[in-house]
């Protein structure tokens, strides 16, 4: 790519990005659009900000952003989304000192090195290390998280997780034939003084539809009487007004709701449950005429204490390890319950299932990727791949007998602004258009993996994307983009293909610099945007939504999106920091407008849908750790290639100190995100115990984990709602 086509590139993202920037700055003062912008505020019963000059584009929200503190966050979104922001704080303070170092030390050595080329004729590539002739604190930011952690499980004491373990693959009592008398002969026997009490699992199928015809039932009636009202209030009410269309269906609609929620009362009791084990149940509803409800061999247990909880979820209970396995509970709104009713020996084969259709999406997209980069080559593919030129000249037939090739042609030839935006801008927006599907293909395949709660579904579909992303944008982007350039050369000469591979990643710095260009100022605008939603409500709003009351369109941060994306262009960053630094300004940029769009959308946007206490920083961690060692494994092979074996033999013991440091962190550290210890358990307790609060928590965690199907339910005039448990 020639400096006018990264111009170009440039000149269309920032561009771009200013457009929808100030699209976004008026479409949020307006009222109508509080329910996109200000979700999470509504969701928590807060009134959005009102604004002057409403039709008028401004910056206030920057600032704003950029001014909450931390302490804020962590307080009101939990430290998930604290994270988000440290990791883009983090990156811009690391790429700051070295945009820095690369532009005024390693820039100009790598422009005015002499080269074979002619002094008055430079491509990209002279800003490389390719143009040279052949002759962090990581630990203490782990501390602080971990440290940020057991400050988060602390101010978190009401949560009912801390008391409760899951057990699956429990044994069938051998004297009663159930699930739930082994439970309570096991866990009084082994735990009696600490057991408070236990919850058994079912699959009611029948029940959930139950549920669910109760709920439409509601939402049909409540739009009824909404409907009625905005009609009464066009015209003054009459006599027959009860013998309307409106009145009749809202009569016969709580008449049937009222049998319906009856019939949930009357078997959501634990001892009507275990009658209707063994058998089915009738009544007289004519969409369903049986009822049967199937005990799982899986429980939620509450101890009356986290030190117990804790103990018991990381200890195995019997000698056979596949019985009675336990762990720790996940929030109860955070269960995914229709994924416990799947067998435990059954996971191993769906999460295998979800790998292997994770390695045959990686293999498929590897077709746009070739793609991609042969727009962004196109003058080599034609000139080393003869169907790229046979398929020109069948296109330039085609638009000679439109009688437009002349005109085409000449815009294409005569006019280099034209050539740069296709290879320049073209392929990064498509790229970025292809990717953009991928974390949520991914998050659907991985719900039919059985995790058992929302967050350890995105925690694997962040790993499975961060990965995705390397293989598939990072290293068959160069495989396809820079090796192109060399092939035909390669195969003349094969004892060559090292130093094509070594030049393969400086020759793609300007790919890069697109894609980092197009990710950041167009992907994270549109995420500010909400454009998807905008248009969802615009044509809701005018179709079958005409007239209805508005609710807030809440949805949990991206977490699988957002980290893997963003540790992506890290490992960019620290590859090119050395080999392309002219890179690196822009990627500065990239971080800086991600920090403050994502703060922004954490205040506004997102509610909390559940809280890990920090488990995503250790994948984060591993991400970063392998970015350090793949930059250093590039820097080797590029020093020894070109001549400088004292500079790549100085490096190998800087890789194998990152390798061992790796390790470390791994032994320090991980353990202690992946389970809660039983020195905070027991602090926590001690807490609890001086306020004399410990007690009452334990009950109310008795309570929490009542699968949804199981609610308590009541009639009222409204309807059916919910009774706390």
């Amino acid at each position: 790519m020639t400096p006018q086509g990264l111009a170009a590139s440039a000149a269309i993202n920032i561009g771009l990005a200013m457009a929808v920037l100030s699209v976004f700055s008026v479409l949020r003062k307006q009222p109508s659009n509080a329910f996109i912008y200000y979700a999470r505020r509504l969701s928590d019963n807060l009134e959005p900000p009102s604004f002057d000059r409403r039709l008028l584009p401004s910056v206030s929200w920057i600032p704003r952003a950029l001014r909450v503190p931390e302490s804020d966050i962590l307080n009101h979104s939990g430290l998930d989304a604290l994270i988000i922001i440290r990791l883009f704080k983090f990156g811009i303070k690391f790429f700051v000192v070295c945009s820095f170092v690369g532009l005024l030390l390693l820039l100009p050595l790598n422009y005015f090195t002499t080269t074979s080329q002619s002094s008055t004729s430079h491509d990209m590539n002279s800003f490389t290390i390719s143009n040279i002739e052949g002759g962090s604190n990581r630990y203490q930011e782990y501390k602080e998280i971990l440290s940020l952690r057991v400050r988060c499980l602390h101010n978190a004491r009401d949560r009912p997780d801390q008391f409760t373990v899951l057990v699956r693959e429990i044994p069938v009592c051998s004297e009663h034939g159930s699930y739930g008398c082994n439970v309570q002969h096991f866990f009084t026997r082994h735990y009696q003084h600490y057991l408070q009490s236990y919850q058994m699992l079912y699959d009611g199928k029948d029940l959930e539809l139950l549920w669910d015809s109760a709920t439409s039932l509601k939402t049909k009636i409540k739009q009824l009487k909404e409907k009625s009202m905005r009609n009464n209030s066009d015209r003054n009410p009459t006599l027959a007004d009860p013998l309307r269309g409106d009145a009749s269906k809202i009569a016969f609609h709580e008449e049937k709701l009222q049998t319906i929620c009856g019939l949930l009362r009357g078997r959501q009791h634990e001892t009507v449950l275990q009658q209707m084990v063994s058998g089915t149940w009738y009544y007289g509803i004519n969409y369903i005429k049986f009822l049967q409800i199937l005990e799982l061999p899986s429980a939620f247990v509450t101890f009356k204490s986290r030190v117990a909880a804790t103990l018991i979820a990381q200890s195995q209970q019997v000698s056979h390890p596949f019985l009675w396995i336990t762990e720790e509970a996940p929030e109860p709104r955070d269960m995914l319950w229709k994924n416990l009713s799947t067998p435990s020996r059954r996971l191993l084969l769906y999460k295998i299932g979800f790998f292997v259709a994770a390695a045959l999406l990686t293999v498929f997209f590897a077709v746009p990727v070739a793609a991609v980069q042969g727009i962004a080559k196109f003058e080599k593919l034609k000139k080393w791949f003869p169907p790229a030129m046979a398929i020109q000249l069948i296109f330039c037939r085609s638009l000679e007998v439109a009688g437009m090739v002349d005109i085409l042609l000449k815009e294409f030839s005569c006019r280099p602004g034209l050539r740069s935006i296709v290879t320049g801008y073209l392929p990064s927006l498509i790229l970025n258009g292809f990717i953009y599907i991928v974390p949520y293909s991914l998050l659907g395949i991985a719900q039919l993996a059985g995790y058992s709660s929302r967050s350890e579904t995105e925690i694997k579909v962040c790993n499975m994307v961060f990965y995705f992303l390397v293989g598939n944008v990072f290293f068959l982007s160069l495989l396809s983009g820079s090796l192109l350039d060399e092939l035909g050369q390669s195969f003349s000469h094969p004892g060559d293909i090292p130093s094509h591979l070594a030049h393969a990643v400086s020759a793609q710095a300007d790919f890069f610099t697109t894609y980092i260009l197009s990710d950041g100022l167009s992907g994270f605008s549109l995420e500010i945007l909400q454009l998807g939603l905008l248009t969802w409500d615009t044509i809701k709003t005018h179709t079958f939504g005409r007239g209805k009351k508005k609710s807030p369109y809440v949805f949990s941060l991206p977490y699988f999106r957002v980290i893997p994306f963003v540790c992506l262009c890290f490992l960019i960053g620290m590859v090119y920091a050395l080999v392309a630094p002219l890179l690196l300004p822009f990627l500065v940029g990239y971080l800086y407008l991600g920090y403050a769009v994502y703060m922004n959308q954490i205040e506004d946007v997102y509610p909390t849908f559940y809280e890990t206490c920090g488990r995503y920083w250790p994948y984060i961690h591993s991400y970063i750790l392998f970015a350090l060692i793949l930059m250093q494994i590039t820097m080797i092979g590029l020093f020894g290639l070109k001549s400088k074996p004292g500079a790549s033999i100085a490096t190998v013991p800087l890789l194998v100190l990152t390798i061992l440091f790796n390790e470390y962190c791994k032994l320090r550290f991980l353990p202690s995100f992946q389970h809660n210890s039983v020195q905070n358990a027991k602090e926590n307790d001690e807490v609890d115990e001086k306020e004399n609060k410990l007690e009452i928590k334990s009950e109310n965690a008795a309570h929490a984990y009542r699968p949804p199907f199981l609610t308590p339910v009541n009639f009222s005039e409204a309807g059916c709602s919910h009774q706390p448990a």
